[in-house]
């Protein structure tokens, strides 16, 4: 799930948390403009649509939906269709997964909560929500209710993603109780690093204190105040307006072939409090429209104080800022922070609010610019993080007045180096690795159960139909706990093997047995294939270690 600025995803290529006929490709490429209120000209000139066009033409994501709030004036922006082969076209009411976006309707409920006097941000979580524990002692005592919300728990980058992702058999109350088995990566409070877990225990924070699921809270408390009827708590919904979720996964580099609708997506009710809600663009127009109203309705009634707006904007947790491409230094922040479910930066010298989100087949952003009162938000159903990216950086500098560049280039020639580099790297380790080397185990010797202390059981077996003389039937493997992720495993060299996941969309990841002085196997450790895997196909933090019976 995508979570902040250039660097970090430019890296990671975190989008998760990413063909039609001629003329569905050709209608998908023509904008079409919806507005939600009279559009503003000096704010939303003409050329935007014309950007939007460019846009669309060189990264070819299926479908785009824009908001831009200027003061009390909302307009909505809809290109493309909601899905490959279809001929239906986005509009002001089709519902998109917001992913991270999420997180601020999270921290919004907790502030909600602080109104209403039942909680305060300083409130340590253990006494809030009995059971809860962090894998350290002093981090379990003193976690507060604001250290859930801005990544300085200690945990890892992504660490306990796949206790979610893509999607789990756990209960929302069991996840939060296996948390205590993650082991942190740093100090508590000593670095940022982002994480989705806490804020599902941040969902649970909210049902113990008020009685309500977090879904129902956010519904009664949020949506329904503000008139978002369009916008859907599970991600499981399927309502008729709605835009399908599109990657380019047919190639082992994410990023790189055909566009094609996603067979798998993200499912489930655990981590909706991370990344779960669909929105429409008029939705999030009434969102925003809050957020610049600092919590009120405008009829003299609010969904939260004053105060908590405040506390919502205030910087917690300083991001580190790693330089950024040449092309793109002109958007690069000289100050970034985590707040309560958002981030503040500095644009070319004005401070912004503003999150990304992600989920497997889309992605989105949300902006705010206080000293303009102005915000916009971006929705697409695919994984081209180079579009939403070129559009943010011409909406802000359209909205700020500023000359713009050509973020379209620009984001195209870094995406492109980025996906080359990933393939030559492939090529490069396939040329280097020697399968001949290895396995030092009959791959009968590899078969048995595995457990990680915070992931939970992974199953090696061998197909005995298949089995020759040498006893070397194949080999598979299934993640028990993540429904439908099962696969077999081809060998590599070595006691190194790697996945064939069988569930479509899946990143593979390579699979490695350290075997003890007798010969036998002391854990198998796991790492993602591909260089721009997104962070939470978070295999390499876990540590399985074979059960005392093994078959």
């Amino acid at each position: 799930m995508i979570q902040r600025a250039h660097a970090m995803t430019l890296r990671q290529r975190a989008a998760s948390h990413w063909l039609a006929p001629a003329m569905v490709a050709l209608a998908m490429l023509l904008p079409s403009g919806s507005s939600g209120a009279t559009s503003s000209q000096s704010v939303v000139p003409q050329s935007l649509d014309a950007f939007a066009d460019k846009v669309m033409q060189t990264f070819d994501p299926p479908g785009m939906s824009v908001v831009i709030v200027d003061g009390d004036t909302v307009t909505t922006h809809s290109y493309g269709v909601r899905k490959l082969g279809s001929a239906a076209r986005v509009d002001a009411h089709t519902i998109f997964p917001i992913g991270s976006n999420t997180k601020a309707f999270t921290a919004a409920a907790l502030a909600i909560l602080v109104d209403q006097g039942k909680l305060r941000w300083d409130d340590r979580v253990v006494d809030k929500l009995p059971g809860f524990r962090m894998y350290d002692a002093y981090a379990s005592s003193e976690m507060t209710v604001t250290d859930l919300l801005v990544h300085r728990s200690g945990l890892g980058l992504g660490e306990g993603d796949l206790m979610i992702f893509p999607s789990t058999d756990r209960s929302r109350a069991e996840l939060v109780h296996d948390i205590r088995y993650l082991k942190p990566a740093h100090s508590f409070r000593a670095d940022y690093d982002y994480d989705n877990v806490l804020y599902i225990v941040a969902g649970q924070l909210v049902e113990a204190v008020s009685g309500q699921r977090w879904e129902d809270f956010v519904q009664q408390h949020i949506l329904d105040p503000l008139g978002m009827h369009d916008t859907q708590v599970s991600i499981d919904a399927r309502i008729a307006d709605q835009a399908s979720l599109h990657a380019r996964n047919t190639t082992p580099v994410r990023g790189v072939g055909k566009q094609q609708v996603l067979s798998t997506v993200m499912t489930g009710s655990v981590f909706a409090p991370a990344g779960a809600l669909q929105v429409s663009a008029d939705d999030m127009g009434r969102w925003l429209r809050l957020q610049l109203r600092y919590g009120a309705l405008g009829d003299g009634k609010r969904i939260f104080s004053d105060a908590a707006s405040q506390a919502l904007w205030t910087p917690q947790t300083l991001i580190p800022i790693d330089p950024a491409p040449a092309v793109l230094a002109l958007a690069q922040p000289q100050f970034e922070a985590y707040a309560l479910g958002l981030e503040v930066q500095d644009y070319r010298g004005h401070k912004i609010v503003t999150h990304l989100g992600g989920v497997l087949g889309g992605v989105s952003a949300a902006v705010i610019i206080p000293d303009k009162h102005a915000a916009f938000a971006i929705m697409l159903n695919s994984e081209d993080v180079g579009a939403l990216f070129a559009m943010r950086e011409h909406l802000l500098d359209t909205l700020l007045g500023l000359p713009s560049p050509d973020w379209v280039a620009s984001y195209k020639q870094v995406f492109d180096g980025i996906n080359a580099d990933a393939v030559a790297a492939l090529r490069a380790h396939g040329a280097a690795t020697h399968p001949e080397r290895g396995p030092s185990l009959p791959l009968s010797g590899y078969a048995g159960v595995y457990r990680d202390p915070w992931y939970g059981t992974a199953t090696i077996s061998q197909d005995k139909s298949g089995m020759g003389k040498n006893g070397n039937g194949a080999l598979s493997i299934s993640f028990d706990r993540t429904p439908g992720l099962h696969g077999t495993l081809e060998h590599v060299q070595y006691d190194t093997f790697r996945t064939h996941w069988a569930m479509p969309d899946v990143e593979d990841a390579y699979v490695t047995f350290s075997l003890k002085p007798d010969g036998s196997i002391d854990r198998m450790t796991m790492k993602a294939i591909s260089p721009t895997a997104d962070f939470s196909w978070d295999y390499q933090d876990l540590r399985f270690t074979p059960l005392a019976t093994r078959k």
